[in-house]
C-alpha cells in the first residue's frame, strides 16, 4: 500500500436503473426513483447494468438541476470510482507525497495550458520541466485494465501533445488511475480506439513516462494499492 486517500464528503447508497444522454443516470434510493449526474462522458463499458449497486454524493451547490453525482459502481463484489475529478485529485496527491521519485522537490500547478491544448499538471523544479496528463480508467476485462472504453480525439492530441514536449527537452508523463483492484496490468484499447493506441506506443517509444496506478476503492476511502505494469503488445 502506498497511502489512503480518505473523502470528504459522505456518499448514499442505491440502485443502478438507466442512462440518458450521457449526463443522466437513473436510480432507486430509499423507496424512490430519480436522475443523478454523471461527468462521466466515456461508454462506462461492462458497468452500467440495471440492478448494480451504487454510490453517489450530493453537492453542496444548492443551485444545480440535479444535486446528486454518481461515485461509485459495483461489479461482482468490487467497488470502481467513475468521477472523473479522480484522476486530477490523485495526481496532486502524488506529488504532494512525493510517492514518485522525479517528481519530489517541485512546485506544482494544475491544468496547465500549452498551446490549443491543457494538460492536468505541470511540475517545475530548479532545472527541470514535467508536464503530466492524467485518465480515469474504469474498464478491466480479464483482469487487464484498459482505456480508453470510447474513441477520444482529445485523448490522441493529449499523446501527441506529451510527445512534443518531450522532443523538446521537457518531461512528460502519462498517468493512469485504475480505481478496481481487480486489474493487473494495463493496455490501450486498441480494439475500442486504435488510434489512440497507436499514439500511445508511439509516447512509449519516444520518451513518456507511462505510471498506472491501481486503488483500492471504499465508500469512506482510496486505498492507492500500487502501480500495475504496462503488459507487452499482442
Amino acid at each position: 500500500m502506498l497511502a489512503v486517500f480518505p473523502l470528504k464528503f459522505s456518499l448514499q447508497k442505491g440502485i443502478f436503473l438507466a442512462r440518458e444522454k450521457r449526463f443522466r443516470v437513473k436510480v432507486r434510493a430509499q423507496g424512490k426513483e430519480f436522475w443523478i449526474y454523471t461527468n462521466n462522458t466515456g461508454s462506462m463499458r461492462g458497468l452500467l447494468e440495471p440492478g448494480r449497486t451504487i454510490w453517489f454524493s450530493k453537492s453542496a451547490n444548492k443551485k444545480r438541476k440535479l444535486p446528486y453525482t454518481l461515485e461509485l459502481i459495483e461489479v461482482n463484489g468490487v467497488l470502481v470510482s467513475v468521477n472523473t475529478a479522480l484522476p486530477n485529485q490523485m495526481l496532486q496527491f502524488l506529488w504532494e507525497k512525493s510517492l514518485i521519485p522525479f517528481w519530489r522537490n517541485t512546485h506544482f500547478q494544475a491544468e496547465k495550458s500549452i498551446g490549443q491544448s491543457r494538460l492536468d499538471g505541470f511540475l517545475l523544479g530548479q532545472e527541470k520541466k514535467i508536464w503530466v496528463e492524467a485518465k480515469n480508467v474504469t474498464l478491466v476485462e480479464n483482469n487487464i485494465a484498459y482505456f480508453p472504453d470510447a474513441k477520444t480525439k482529445r485523448g490522441v492530441k493529449h499523446l501527441q501533445d506529451l510527445i512534443a514536449l518531450g522532443q523538446k527537452g521537457d518531461l512528460a508523463c502519462a498517468l493512469y488511475v485504475v480505481p478496481r483492484e481487480d486489474a493487473r496490468g494495463f493496455l490501450p484499447a486498441d480494439f475500442i480506439d486504435p488510434d489512440y493506441a497507436y499514439w500511445f506506443w508511439q509516447a512509449v517509444k519516444k520518451g513518456v513516462k507511462v505510471f498506472c496506478l491501481r486503488l483500492k476503492v471504499r465508500p469512506q476511502e482510496f486505498i492507492l494499492d500500487r502501480f500495475i505494469p504496462l503488459l507487452k503488445r499482442g
